[in-house]
């Protein structure tokens, strides 16, 4: 299991980051990458600490572990901003909290987030098709999310990705222990957004690519 969107005390989640890692590593993962939820308030003091926790948890671990970032419910105008200062920073990958149904994001942050760059737009909500055009050819990936609520709308995330041809990964958008996913239950997500077991296998791929891209990066 790859899962590049996950949440420790550093932002709203509730474990040290030492601790979701090794109870990430015992449920199987391969790869957890740790976005906490970064503004201008706390960009600066977050994503250095990932950065470095990352390294000394690496030297000693078998799971790889990511630093990035979350860039959550900032203005649309200041995505291109904060998604450069977080990989100044030594943000490996930057992940958008996107128009999700179940909180007030503001309108025009998913294009916001695509057009700055960023990695991977996490649960787009009702994501419209020419947005999904744009991540196609900027190679954003678009998110599945087995969060409780996000969810909602991986059936219409799915299907617009796959008919514009837009990268999809899934992740767990983990805050706590219980949130953290096995591969048979994430495959089960997959499945229920109407994709296909080939279509799992493609999504773990180009996690796995943009894990190697920001492990190159951290060297």
């Amino acid at each position: 299991m790859i899962d590049l969107h996950t949440h420790t005390f550093l932002s709203d989640g509730v474990l040290l980051p030492s601790e979701l890692a090794r109870r990430a590593q015992v449920m199987g993962y391969r790869c957890l990458g740790l976005a906490d939820h970064v503004d201008s308030s706390n960009i600066d003091w977050v994503v250095p600490r990932l950065h470095r926790l990352a390294a000394d948890l690496n030297s000693h671990m078998a799971l790889q572990v990511i630093p990035g970032a979350e860039l959550t419910h900032v203005p649309p105008a200041l995505f291109p901003k904060l998604t450069r200062r977080a990989r100044e920073l030594g943000a490996a990958y930057v992940v958008a909290h996107g128009e999700s149904l179940v909180e007030p994001v503001a309108p025009g942050t998913n294009r916001a987030a695509i057009e700055a760059g960023v990695d991977i737009l996490a649960h787009p909500g009702l994501i419209r098709p020419e947005e999904v055009q744009s991540a196609a050819r900027q190679g954003v990936l678009l998110e599945i999310s087995t969060r409780r609520g996000h969810s909602l709308t991986n059936g219409h995330v799915a299907r617009t990705a796959k008919a514009e041809g837009a990268g999809l990964v899934i992740n767990t958008d983990a805050h706590g222990p219980e949130d953290l996913v096995d591969e048979h239950f994430a495959r089960q997500v997959v499945l229920g957004a109407g994709l296909s077991e080939q279509d799992f296998l493609d999504m773990q791929a180009l996690a796995q690519r943009l894990a190697i891209r920001c492990n190159a990066i951290m060297v």
